[in-house]
């Protein structure tokens, strides 16, 4: 570990500098993270590597020999490689207890540290996001993010931490008013010990919720996803820890283990130490979670799939919502708030197909590193081509894409990206039958559904009669310039934790929720996510000084 605790990203690029060896012979430093906890680096010689995701589309066998090796041998010359972009040690089953036991510790003392200063972190983390803005991009670049999507992510954690938002949060943490001879308060209190687990898609900019939870009081045990543990481990340890020391909170506010999801997960459930564990990833696991933390006695928080829908009216700026739709295929639709499925205005549906037909052109493979670059590699594709091959099946017409495509853009059988791929689907009884419709794929596999004509009346009943029907519930969108219709949707649409009207879809914004959702997306408690009240509980307060019980009770 470096002598400071603290590695600088800018080693992704090799200076030719040498520097303090990390485990082995180093031509160029290497990022290297151990477990952080109690305010600590814990020693461990058990590692996992970051390999830089340039080669996986250029030699993919090396990257994965590379990875083989230093596995077996950290003291390997691997480790020199221009690949190796860094490494985070596996945390060992003693050292995850230990970080429990360090939060619980922490957790009351951090809790009686007063609102205002807890809520300076916002403050502080935001400028060292800015701070460090270039380091946080060539991380995750590394890691296989475009660098424009890459730019978006930090523009959801600017907003999560804006003025605007900070002053919003403060504001519902604690109010009082006087009434009748008595300060009356509502105020949240935190929940106590919380356990985070970030995605494997996005865990640096997910992970980075926690230091909502920190503001709102609790202590936090963030799990760093094995097999891509790098960028959380830079999040948390350089950018988070040294604010929290700052604002001088007491160590083991914060603790940073990399380790397998399932034995963590089942230390999690069983320890009488944690109160609530903020699960980030797929439906399925997620709500047997739900179920196990309930019957322990824990507040899960849940953050899993979406199946977003857009809808589009016949009044709609079809250009700009075409813009709006083509984010399905931003990262390859590998992230859960794109757009999976459009209902089009039959009136409008050619026009709005021809749209995106031609703003789809524009989306294109390449490195992480080159601007302009939108697609992801895709590494496991088979269920899109069955996605694909069902959908037709009952009827969908592919308008473009539904090959393999090599980082040149060039169709082919082997190659690791997938073109984005527009189906229409006539009819929502047909639509209903699809499974790319019906569930999310998590590729960039798109079906606009041309809804069957009908009086206006109707077609606004089942608009948003489908929408509300949605088995998940994270973000859904529409485009349209009447009153009416914008109205209707807004009073009507139940499911759902963000409602965006003639908007980016994906595109964040200040006091409103970046994540959360309802039905598949957050379980039996889902809704808007505030990670700051979810990870609180609300507690009402009445001061007074003199006033008679009796009269209070029965007003004589």
């Amino acid at each position: 570990m470096f002598p400071n605790g603290n590695a600088k990203v800018a080693v992704l690029e090799d200076t030719g500098e040498d520097r303090e060896e990390t485990g082995g012979r180093r031509g160029r430093p290497l990022l290297s993270y151990q477990s952080y906890v109690g305010g600590a680096d814990l020693p461990n010689n058990a590692w996992v590597y970051t390999i830089s995701s340039r080669s996986l589309l250029e030699d993919v066998f090396t990257s994965v020999s590379l990875k083989r090796e230093l596995e077996r041998d950290p003291e390997s010359d691997a480790a020199d490689h221009p690949y190796v972009v860094g490494r985070v040690a596996v945390a060992s089953e003693e050292e995850n207890r230990l970080a429990l036991e360090a939060a619980a510790e922490a957790a009351p003392r951090w809790a009686a540290v007063p609102l205002d200063e807890r809520m300076r972190l916002g403050e502080l983390f935001r400028e060292a996001l800015i701070e460090h803005r270039q380091e946080f991009l060539d991380m995750l670049v590394a890691e296989a993010h475009p660098v424009k999507l890459a730019r978006w992510e930090l523009s959801c954690l600017l907003e999560v931490y804006s003025q605007e938002s900070c002053q919003w949060y403060r504001k519902r943490m604690y109010t009082e008013c006087e009434y009748q001879g008595r300060t009356l308060i509502s105020h949240r209190q935190p929940d106590g010990v919380v356990c985070l687990n970030p995605p494997q898609n996005a865990p640096a900019p997910s992970a980075a919720l926690a230091v909502l939870a920190l503001m709102a009081g609790n202590a936090v045990v963030v799990r760093a996803p094995r097999s891509i543990a790098l960028s959380t481990m830079y999040v948390l340890r350089d950018l988070v820890a040294p604010l929290l020391e700052k604002v001088g909170a007491p160590p083991g506010t914060l603790n940073i283990v990399c380790g397998n999801a399932r034995s963590t997960m089942d230390l999690w459930v069983e320890s009488p130490l944690v109160n609530d564990i903020f699960y980030i990833g797929g439906s399925e696991q997620g709500l047997k979670l739900q179920e196990r933390c309930i019957a322990a006695g824990k507040k899960p928080i849940l953050e899993l799939a979406g199946n977003d829908t857009i809808v589009v009216w016949k009044d709609a700026d079809l250009s700009l919502a075409a813009e709006a739709i083509t984010e399905s295929f931003y990262g390859s639709g590998q992230i859960c708030m794109v757009p999976n499925t459009v209902l089009a205005h039959p009136e409008i549906v050619d026009d709005l197909i021809a749209e995106v037909r031609e703003k789809v052109k524009g989306i294109r493979p390449g490195f992480p590193q080159d601007e302009g670059v939108l697609l992801s590699p895709v590494r496991r594709s088979e269920r899109f081509f069955g996605l694909l091959r069902q959908a037709l099946d009952e009827g969908a017409e592919l308008v473009c894409g539904g090959h393999r495509t090599e980082v040149d853009g060039t169709r082919s059988e082997t190659g690791v990206f997938l073109e984005p791929t527009v189906l229409r689907v006539e009819g929502l009884e047909r639509g209903r039958r699809i499974e790319a419709v019906m569930q999310e794929t998590f590729f960039p596999l798109l079906p606009i559904v041309s809804v069957e004509p009908a009086p206006a009346d109707e077609l606004r009943e089942i608009f948003v009669n489908f929408v509300n029907s949605n088995a998940y519930g994270l973000r859904n969108s529409l485009w349209s310039r009447s009153p009416r219709v914008i109205n209707t949707f807004v009073s009507r649409t139940t499911n759902g934790g963000l409602l965006k009207v003639n908007d980016s879809h994906i595109g964040f914004l200040p006091y409103l929720p970046s994540h959360g959702g309802t039905g598949l997306t957050g379980g039996v408690f889902g809704e808007a996510n505030y990670p700051m009240f979810k990870t609180s509980h609300l507690q009402g307060v009445s001061i007074s000084d003199g006033v008679s019980p009796y009269r209070a009770v029965f007003g004589d």
